[in-house]
């Protein structure tokens, strides 16, 4: 069988950030040749949008547009390229500026729809995929997008792009040029069921703009793509303003309605939360999503809130929590050793933390899929599991393949005895011992090493753990660096430990590789902070993208959650509920939030009287 496909007209149209999207109609087309359309493609299952929709239920059809909306950010940035490893690059370029083949609709688990394609074609073993490209697809500039433009994009991402893209593009074989809006990818023999998707997400470049030699070079150069924005002002290290483009070649698809509302986006930066919250006080910026539940539960108790000016809300989101945690550099000698880091996720007190500095508010992570079905905490494995994980059952702790593991729960009182007992048997057997309040080597050499900071919210935590770990006669230095100091050190893995949050869709696929393959581990500019290798963690995210259904791919994913579980790579911390966001009422929404969370491209400012 095939998945084909093709739009009912050619109006061009986007998403919600950071894709655009475009409606898509594909066929299937069984041996005798006969289509019924449907009207997306989907990882596992089929898309859940009928042909004939007229805009996604997460927005408002009949939103104004108009207005600005300000947000912003944290640090600075020296860069207008987010394809490229070097330097840090402003808000806003990949969300508004640069569009890709397909977009993900955020209201299903991984489901793409047409955007600069307007028919796509692959068969059940999805060993190629073929893109259509709508004869409407137009960068900024006025210049139609071309199949030499998705070629010249492939080729320039994959040799000079991100280490994802490098990655993920080096899976393709071959690539054709079918006429002139047809291109053809074929793949490898990995049986990587996730790259059809994978490159109906690439994003697309104008080819008669780039310098393939200067493209991993940083510039302030405004880039042109085919995006709803264009690049407005930029003000280096300080704010990006975009620009609604009023030719915008996508604008009146019917699954754009209610979305890219605002006619400018500007995104400005400060250096510390502090300053930031006090802008969004004034008035300076529109809305600000909180994390900090000290913040949340007092700081907000100022006239605007208390008249209504501001609302304070809290969104449903059905999407994993993913891992926040503090990560072992395991490529350090001190953190090899896996006794060394499971006595030092013991020394974490999360109840007396979560009591004292965070109003109770958080939920132990115990899952690097935790808030989801995908999470193996809680479940004994089942036979696809055990079937997966056999060939590296040593690697799998026998709680955690039952589904009985938790981590450990102190009284609350702060003083964790039970945990530093335990903490102190396994430094012993590690080789280190107590020794006049310090924790000595084999050598006699006490134990130091230094946690990166990023922002002073994590070195508040931080040094509440350096305290804990102060208890065994560790010596854990806090460092907070500024932002652009601190990406590069994170980008070639110079640290022992660091705090780091990473997401998780409904849909993990080839991201995993790059966050916990052995490859990455090596590779610089990777996600894989811990530097994780291990041939069952391989294996299994192999499994969960060979997966051709949604029972192998759950069960991949849990295989895939208990092996990192067991091999303590990090100090897993806590996570939210629900989505919070503080915003100024002058903003308007639509009722449905789908199970991603809020979009705020299908917001919209209050219409001026």
């Amino acid at each position: 069988m095939l998945l084909c496909g093709s739009i009912y007209s050619h109006t061009p149209s986007p998403l919600k950030a950071p894709i655009s999207l475009l409606f898509l109609c594909l066929l299937l087309i069984p041996v005798s040749g006969r289509c019924d359309p449907v009207p997306g493609i989907a990882m596992h299952g089929e898309p859940a949008q009928a042909p004939g929709f007229t805009h996604f239920s997460y927005a408002n059809p009949d939103a104004p547009k108009g207005g600005r909306l300000v947000l912003a950010k944290r640090g600075s940035f020296d860069s207008l390229n987010p394809l490229i490893v070097k330097g840090v690059s402003a808000e806003g370029i990949r969300e508004y500026v640069y569009e890709s083949l397909l977009a993900r609709a955020y209201d299903e688990p991984f489901s793409l729809y047409g955007l600069i394609a307007d028919s796509v074609e692959t068969p059940d073993d999805r060993s190629f995929v073929e893109f259509t490209l709508n004869p409407d697809a137009k960068f900024s500039d006025g210049k139609p997008i071309t199949v030499d433009d998705v070629v010249f994009s492939f080729e320039l991402l994959r040799d000079h792009g991100r280490p994802n893209h490098r990655s993920y593009y080096q899976k393709v074989s071959k690539v054709e040029k079918i006429g002139d809006r047809k291109v053809k990818f074929t793949f490898d023999a990995s049986g990587d069921r996730e790259m059809p998707l994978i490159m109906g997400l690439m994003p697309v470049l104008p080819r008669h703009l780039i310098d393939p030699e200067a493209f991993e070079k940083t510039s302030f150069v405004p880039p042109i793509g085919s995006g709803p924005y264009t690049v407005a002002e930029v003000k280096p290290g300080q704010s990006i303003s975009l620009k609604r483009d009023p030719n915008y070649w996508g604008a009146n698809l019917p699954v754009t309605r209610g979305q890219f509302n605002f006619d400018e986006i500007r995104y400005d930066y400060y250096r510390d939360s502090g300053s930031l919250f006090e802008a969004f006080k004034a008035g300076a910026i529109d809305a600000r999503p909180e994390d900090d539940p000290t913040r949340w539960t007092e700081g907000y108790n100022i006239p605007p809130v208390r008249d209504g000016r501001i609302g304070k809300e809290e969104f449903p989101v059905a999407v994993s929590a993913g891992m926040s945690a503090f990560v072992f550099n395991t490529r350090r000698p001190f953190f090899a050793d896996q006794r060394v880091r499971e006595a030092l996720i013991k020394l974490f007190d999360f109840e007396w933390i979560n009591r004292t500095l965070y109003h109770g508010q958080y939920a132990r992570t115990e899952s690097y899929f935790a808030r989801s079905g995908l999470s193996s905490h809680g479940r004994a494995a089942d036979e696809k599991e055990k079937a997966l994980l056999a060939p590296y059952a040593g690697e799998v702790k026998p709680k955690i393949m039952e589904g009985t593991f938790a981590f450990p729960v102190s009284d609350g009182t702060g003083e964790n005895r039970e945990g530093r007992k335990e903490a102190l048997v396994l430094l012993e057997q590690a080789g280190y011992r107590l020794e006049k309040g310090k924790l000595r080597d084999k050598q006699g050499q006490p134990v130091s090493f230094e946690i990166l900071a990023a922002t002073r919210a994590e070195e508040r935590l931080l040094l509440t753990y350096a305290r804990a770990l102060k208890q065994v006669g560790i010596d854990a230095r806090i460092r907070q660096v500024d932002s652009a100091q601190y990406q590069r050190r994170k980008l070639t893995y110079d640290y022992d430990m660091l705090q780091y949050d990473w997401p998780v869709s409904l849909s993990p696929g080839n991201e995993q590789f790059f966050r916990w393959g052995s490859d990455a581990a090596m590779t610089e500019g990777t996600y894989n902070y811990a530097g994780v290798k291990s041939a069952g963690v391989d294996a299994m995210i192999k499994a969960l993208l060979e997966a051709n259904d949604s029972e192998s791919f759950v069960a991949a994913v849990r295989a895939l959650d208990r092996l990192l579980l067991s091999g303590d790579y990090v100090v897993p911390l806590f996570h939210l509920p629900t989505q919070w966001l503080a915003y100024w009422k002058r903003l308007k929404r639509p009722a449905d939030t789908p199970l991603y969370g809020y979009q705020i491209d299908t917001w919209w400012s209050e219409p001026s009287l």
